[in-house]
């Protein structure tokens, strides 16, 4: 076996599967399915549902994992990226995958790779296949980490799958346009099995792809649909069956969207995945998915940490805290990936925000602060602090806001996660408890 051992450390084998393939990121199925053919897992032993989609995929895995959960199912999902430690991107009934049981499908991994090099998120979506068949869940929820049609999850034929919402993002990989884009989400649907689609106004590409697909596909708005009272998102399945949910108690109106569209293919997949109407009532009550406008009161003053980092995902935002104001500043903490659309995401703040935080994050992709700040071009200077790391911002934003005043950290997973160390605050895993 070539690479590390079993008993080198979680650590160890992340650093090295970082320098394993010659491409960070490298789209395709084939690496990944040849390796899992070898492993006898192209055929997992459990139900998978695939979620794909620009935003909201964190959060739709949260739910259906909750849901399944309270239906009595042991349940698998993979997630990425992780807020603070790898761990978090492998979970089985809310517990995260320790470091020796990823050492050791790691192990597995490279024993049955032989010359074929896998990507960071391949080799992760590998170890996370090896995970839940040891762990014998009898379903998987799989996040896709790009687009959909190549990405690695895709390699396994879901049961059922989510395709959340159509955004820009990604363009450089999926393209400029919200055709091309949807192209590529729409390559997670299969022949005859359930496809929800919760965009009202999907991009005419990912129509056609459902229908050539030969996908069994729900439209939101047409195939199912669903209102909102003072307590609850009530769903109408396309098969008349009425479903009511409590509403969300995290993020904005979006979410009941999101829980709609997770009820309508939980509702479709019942003929292979029975369920009862309280596991849907109790599971969506329990789901509180990390980094998702989740907030923490820190000596009077609110923090909310957000990973929005596209402006379809800024706008929801920023709309939820207009909608939800404070009395005293507002102060944000910000720092992103220069690929982003930093100018689109930063606008949606203008005039929200009175004290903006900037940070480079640690990734080659990382944009510098010199790059926000040139997208921030309408603030004032004096209201623009630059910081070397998102620990000193974090300190600084301690140090000044008082009793009243709010805090909001986002634009990465590389941005709230650190905050969230520094800030010595660990949120548990977002498939609630039973």
């Amino acid at each position: 076996m070539h690479g590390l051992q079993r008993d080198s450390t979680l650590d160890q084998w992340l650093r090295w599967l970082e320098t394993l393939h010659p491409k960070k990121i490298d789209l395709s199925l084939n690496r990944i399915r040849t390796v899992l053919e070898a492993l006898e897992l192209d055929r997992p032993p459990y139900r998978v549902i695939t979620v794909g989609g620009t935003n909201g995929k964190g959060s739709c895995v949260a739910f259906l994992t909750s849901i399944y959960r309270h239906a009595g199912y042991r349940v698998g999902a993979f997630t990425s990226p992780h807020l603070i430690k790898f761990n978090e991107r492998i979970e089985v009934d809310g517990i995260y995958a320790s470091d020796q049981q990823l050492v050791d499908a790691f192990v597995e991994m490279e024993q049955a790779r032989g010359k074929v090099t896998l990507s960071y998120f391949e080799a992760s979506a590998v170890a996370a296949v090896i995970h839940f068949a040891r762990c014998e869940v009898d379903i998987a929820v799989l996040e896709v980490g790009m687009g959909g049609r190549l990405d690695a999850v895709n390699a396994l034929d879901a049961d059922g799958s989510l395709i959340v919402s159509i955004g820009l993002d990604h363009e450089e990989w999926l393209g400029d346009d919200l055709e091309s884009i949807g192209f590529e989400k729409a390559g997670i649907m299969r022949p005859g099995r359930p496809a929800v689609i919760a965009e009202t106004k999907p991009p005419r590409t990912l129509r056609s792809a459902a229908q050539e697909s030969g996908a069994d596909a729900y439209f939101a708005g047409a195939d199912y649909h669903y209102s909102v009272d003072t307590e609850h998102v009530v769903v109408v399945c396309r098969s008349g069956i009425e479903v009511a949910v409590p509403i969300p108690r995290f993020g904005g109106q979006e979410q009941h969207s999101n829980v709609a569209a997770c009820v309508q293919l939980v509702t479709a997949l019942a003929d292979k995945l029975p369920i009862a109407e309280a596991a849907f009532i109790s599971g969506v009550a329990a789901t509180r998915p990390r980094g998702r406008m989740q907030s923490q009161t820190i000596g009077g003053v609110e923090w909310i940490f957000d990973v929005a980092h596209n402006p379809d995902a800024a706008q929801r935002f920023a709309e939820h805290l207009r909608r939800h104001p404070v009395s005293g500043r507002c102060f944000a903490l910000f720092g992103a990936m220069r690929d982003k659309d930093l100018a689109g995401v930063l606008g949606y703040f203008a005039a929200i925000v009175d004290e903006w935080y900037l940070v480079p994050v640690e990734s080659e992709r990382g944009a510098t602060v010199a790059d926000i700040q040139a997208n921030l071009v309408s603030i004032e200077s004096s209201r623009i602090t630059a910081f070397a790391n998102v620990p000193a911002a974090c300190a600084a934003a301690k140090a000044n806001a008082q009793d009243g005043d709010r805090v909001i950290v986002f634009g990465s997973f590389y941005t709230v996660g650190p905050a969230l160390s520094a800030l010595a605050i660990y949120f548990d895993a977002p498939s609630g408890a039973v």
